[in-house]
C-alpha cells in the first residue's frame, strides 16, 4: 500500500509526463489505431466518409494486384542493391579518412555536403544531369562509352535513382563510422603490425570486426529508410512510376492508391502495414544474423 506521500509524488511524475503522453497519443498512437480500423474496410471520403467492413479483402487483394506485385520487386532490388552498396562505400571513406592523409579535414566537408542538399533539390539536380544532352551522358561520350536515356529508359531509370541514393547517403554514414574508427585501440593495430598483417589484413581482421555492432546500426538504418523510398521515384516520374512502372516503389503505390484512386484508401492502408511488416522482418534477421550481441 503506498502512502499519502508517495501517492503524491508518483501523481506529481505522471503530471510531469502528461503533455508528452497527450502528444504521442494523438499523433502516434492514434492514427496507428485509426489506419488499423481502415486496413480493414472500404472507405469513401467524397460526400461524407463512409466505411464498409472487408475483413482480410484489401490484405488478399494485394496477391492479385499486378502493380503491387512489381513495386514490391522495385523495392527489393533497391534494397538489395543500395545497402550493401552504401555501407560499404561508407565505411571504405571513413577508413580512408581515419588513414591520417593529408587534407583529410577538406575531404570530410566534401564527402559530407551531399548530406545536407534537401531530397527534393538533389533530385532536380540529378534529374538535369541524367538528361539525354546532360552532364553524365557528355562525360560518357566524351570517354568513348555509351550514353543512355537515364530517365526515359525502363531498364536503366531505377539504376539511375540508385546511384543518386547511394551517393547522397553513403556520407552519412561514413561520419556514423567515422566516430566508431576513432575508438578502436591503437594498440590493436600495433600488435597487428608487430606479427607482420599489412594493411588490408589490418582492415579485415582488426576495423571490420570492431565495427561490427555499427555495421548492424547501420544496416538497419539503411534498410528502413530504403524500404521507405518515395521522393526520389515520384519527382523522377512525376508521380507515375514510370516509365512502364519501371520506378514504382511501394510507398509510392501507397501514395496513388491514397490519395488518387477514389475508393482505396483502406487498400492503401493495407499495403502500408503490409510494408511495416516486411520491413521488421528484414530488421529482426539481420540482427539475428549480425550476431552482434556475441561482441558483448
Amino acid at each position: 500500500m503506498l502512502s499519502k506521500k508517495d501517492r503524491r509524488e508518483a501523481g506529481q511524475g505522471y503530471l510531469f509526463l502528461l503533455p508528452a503522453l497527450l502528444v504521442l497519443g494523438v499523433f502516434v498512437i492514434a492514427p496507428i489505431l485509426y489506419a488499423v480500423f481502415l486496413s480493414f474496410h472500404k472507405v469513401e471520403l467524397i460526400g461524407g466518409a463512409t466505411y464498409e467492413f472487408r475483413g482480410l479483402d484489401n490484405f488478399m487483394k494485394v496477391t492479385f494486384d499486378d502493380r503491387a506485385i512489381i513495386a514490391l520487386k522495385n523495392t527489393a532490388i533497391y534494397v538489395a542493391i543500395v545497402v550493401p552498396t552504401q555501407t560499404f562505400l561508407a565505411l571504405v571513406l571513413a577508413a580512408s579518412l581515419n588513414a591520417g592523409l593529408k587534407g583529410q579535414k577538406f575531404f570530410r566537408i566534401v564527402y559530407f555536403l551531399p548530406t545536407l542538399t534537401s531530397s527534393a533539390v538533389l533530385t532536380l539536380i540529378f534529374m538535369w544531369m541524367y538528361n539525354q544532352n546532360g552532364l553524365i551522358n557528355y562525360v560518357l561520350k566524351f570517354l568513348n562509352l555509351p550514353t543512355y536515356n537515364w530517365i526515359g529508359d525502363p531498364d536503366v531509370a531505377l539504376i539511375a535513382i540508385m546511384i543518386m541514393n547511394i551517393w547522397a547517403t553513403a556520407p552519412f554514414f561514413m561520419v556514423i563510422y567515422l566516430a566508431a574508427l576513432q575508438d578502436i585501440p591503437d594498440s590493436h593495430y600495433e600488435a597487428a603490425e608487430l606479427d607482420g598483417a599489412g594493411p588490408i589484413q589490418k582492415f579485415w581482421h582488426i576495423t571490420v570486426p570492431n565495427l561490427r555492432p555499427v555495421t548492424s546500426f547501420v544496416v538497419i538504418i539503411g534498410l528502413i529508410g530504403t524500404f521507405q523510398l518515395f521522393d526520389q521515384s515520384y519527382i523522377f516520374s512525376g508521380g507515375s512510376g514510370g516509365p512502364n512502372n519501371s520506378t514504382l516503389t511501394v510507398v509510392l503505390l501507397i501514395y496513388q492508391y491514397a490519395f488518387k484512386t477514389l475508393g482505396t484508401m483502406g487498400y492503401a492502408t493495407a499495403i502500408a502495414f503490409m510494408l511495416a511488416i516486411i520491413i521488421l522482418v528484414a530488421t529482426l534477421l539481420q540482427r539475428k544474423f549480425s550476431k552482434e550481441e556475441s561482441l558483448y
